[in-house]
């Protein structure tokens, strides 16, 4: 008879348990069999822990859970494996650093950091720690997302694509009034609700040749991204004004559009296991390091930086029609 040998539980902590993808960690650590100790959101309003991790242990000050986690490994043996890291962008720096110190690795959302620079600065602990940093990149583990990138591989080499990507996601006034609406931690709307597709499109259609930014504004921004395989018109939004169809109960309240030498890519569903499918592939040593994460993070701090030219030349046809 095949022995059966179990898998070791591997132990999480979690950083920004109240924030909107928090669940999706959760869910993901609790599908891959492993368990969350700990977790910490200086809100209170976090009783989504009790339907994955009742028995987890919760912090409102990061002083009081950096000191049980401590305890946890001088007192009981019980070292943290992991710390998965969904607080707000501008501290994801901090919170990678802490848990490289406590000997952990690191699972962090998009953005991994701001700036290009600050995954410099990682390498070198990561090196002397010899933990490892592992970055959320979802969309390249959809399936068809994968399927378009086999197809491309079989194209001519020397193939130029015209693409055009727009994503609109209505926001209410909060937004503006939460870290979100703050570019200096949050990088900006490109960074905020556009990272994950240009690591997607970097990925499939290779290095940056340009980066032309036409407009960058609190909630919104389009601009020209010239890839070795591929010229990108994207428009990225947040005005519910810009939806090219008006919101109703039986149409989606979001508009997500990416289209290939003038062919739709329908991809609207399929990301319900994705953060599921990103844990699993870490603990089998397959996740996504820092410089996978890296080129994308290049663009959007490129786009933050530039100076808009405005409606000029090849923009996204959604940017005519926006109400600025």
């Amino acid at each position: 008879m095949k022995k059966i040998v179990k898998q070791t539980v591997r132990k999480f902590a979690l950083i920004g348990a109240g924030g909107y993808i928090a669940p999706r960690h959760m869910q993901a650590i609790k599908d891959t069999d492993n368990v969350m100790v700990a977790c910490l959101d200086k809100n209170d309003s976090v009783g989504i822990i009790d339907t994955f991790f009742p028995n987890a242990d919760f912090f409102t000050e990061f002083e009081r859970f950096d000191r049980h986690i401590e305890k946890l490994r001088r007192e009981n043996g019980q070292n943290i494996d992991y710390v998965s890291i969904c607080s707000p962008n501008y501290l994801h720096d901090a919170h990678i650093r802490f848990a490289l110190r406590i000997g952990a690795d690191a699972i962090c959302e998009k953005p991994l950091v701001l700036n290009p620079w600050n995954v410099d600065g990682l390498e070198e602990i990561v090196e002397e720690t010899g933990k490892n940093v592992f970055a959320i990149l979802q969309l390249r583990l959809h399936p068809t997302i994968a399927r378009l990138k086999m197809k491309l591989n079989e194209c001519p080499k020397n193939k130029k694509y015209d693409i055009d990507l727009a994503y609109i996601t209505p926001r209410g006034h909060w937004y503006m009034v939460s870290w979100k609406g703050d570019v200096i931690k949050s990088g900006g709307v490109a960074t905020n609700i556009g990272i994950h597709f240009f690591d997607m499109l970097q990925w499939i259609f290779g290095e940056v040749k340009y980066n032309i930014v036409h407009i960058s504004e609190p909630k919104k921004a389009a601009g020209l991204l010239e890839l070795e395989k591929a010229r990108v018109r994207w428009f990225l939004s947040l005005d519910r004004d810009d939806l090219p169809i008006e919101p109703k109960e039986i149409n989606p309240k979001a508009y997500r559009s990416i289209t290939i030498d003038g062919k739709e890519i329908e991809f609207s569903g399929g990301f319900e296991d994705l953060h599921t499918r990103s844990y699993q592939n870490i603990l089998d040593g397959k996740g996504f390091n820092m410089q996978d994460a890296k080129p994308a993070i290049d663009i959007v701090s490129t786009i933050r930086q530039a100076k808009p030219i405005g409606s000029k030349g090849d923009y996204h046809p959604l940017l005519k029609q926006s109400k600025r």
